[in-house]
């Protein structure tokens, strides 16, 4: 099973770094390297990396294989090199030893509006101090762990909001608002705030914050800076879903964000490949300021 997987690994790989479409391309990678290819880039090489997460017997003589793969695109763009990383969950099918089905496991971005949103994020000055926003310390953070957990944090299932706080904290944005879950930005005593862990309440912390962890939303992604933060509404129904900190910037000044729960490093911000991504998408970004 593991030797059909590594063949069908690298079919996707030269399917990455083909010239021309095929009939049996994968979808994905078609809408990767058609993404690239809008903005001026190129995938030259393409690295991946396996594993076998787990293996269940489904039926009689069928078993299901649940399985990691750490995927490296190297970029040229114009004179520019980079290395983009993806982490793809995906789960294969086998009838008497034949794989008959593989996919990604598609992400899950959960709707969280049935927690309590209070206005209340913003205004509340308890715990308040002055900082300086350090990028690099954020940047530097992100990179580290982008496709691991701190165990100094708690670890959620769905973790990318959890982890760009994480990265915005450790450039230096203090907590506040402890013990109530519906004030401030904070994680203590294996609790947190909503704002610190739920994408749709984040955004509204950020747009309110007048002390501590504040925040200055701007109208086009090419203003952010290194440290700098997107939040991702996929369906465009005004409920935010994921959560992305930019830690590069690619030949023509666009953002290239780090993320995790589908962990990704140096990716374009847009999500254009990702199965979440629809035509009617809305972004919000916004740039930390000291506080």
């Amino acid at each position: 099973m593991k030797q059909q997987l590594m063949e069908l690994i690298e079919k996707r790989m030269q399917q990455c770094v083909a010239k021309e479409r095929t009939s049996i391309e994968d979808e994905k990678f078609a809408r990767k390297r058609d993404c690239f290819h809008r903005r001026n880039a190129e995938i030259v090489h393409v690295k991946a990396k396996g594993k076998v997460e787990d293996i269940q017997k489904k039926a009689e003589e069928t078993k299901e294989l649940v399985y990691t793969v750490h995927l490296q695109y190297f970029i040229k763009q114009g004179e520019l090199f980079f290395v983009e990383e993806e982490v793809e969950n995906r789960k294969g099918i086998f009838y008497k030893g034949v794989l008959i089905e593989d996919k990604e496991i598609a992400p899950v971005y959960p709707d969280y509006r049935e927690n309590p949103l209070s206005e209340e994020f913003g205004n509340n000055t308890e715990g308040w101090s002055r900082y300086s926003y350090d990028r690099l310390k954020a940047v530097q953070y992100a990179e580290k762990w982008w496709n691991s957990y701190n165990p100094k944090y708690h670890q959620f299932e769905v973790d990318c909001t959890n982890y760009i706080s994480q990265c915005v904290h450790e450039g230096g944005a203090p907590m506040r608002g402890y013990p109530n879950r519906n004030k401030g930005w904070w994680m203590q005593n294996n609790n947190w705030s909503y704002s610190w862990s739920v994408a749709n309440a984040f955004p509204r912390y950020l747009e309110t914050s007048t002390t501590g962890l504040r925040a200055k939303q701007v109208n086009n992604a090419i203003e952010l800076k290194l440290g700098d933060v997107i939040c991702y509404d996929f369906e465009g129904d005004g409920k935010y879903n994921h959560t992305t900190i930019v830690t590069g910037k690619d030949a023509n000044g666009e953002p290239l964000v780090n993320a995790h729960t589908y962990n990704s490093r140096m990716r374009y911000w847009k999500y254009e490949d990702s199965t979440a991504y629809t035509p009617i998408i809305k972004y919000k970004f916004f740039t930390i300021i000291d506080g």
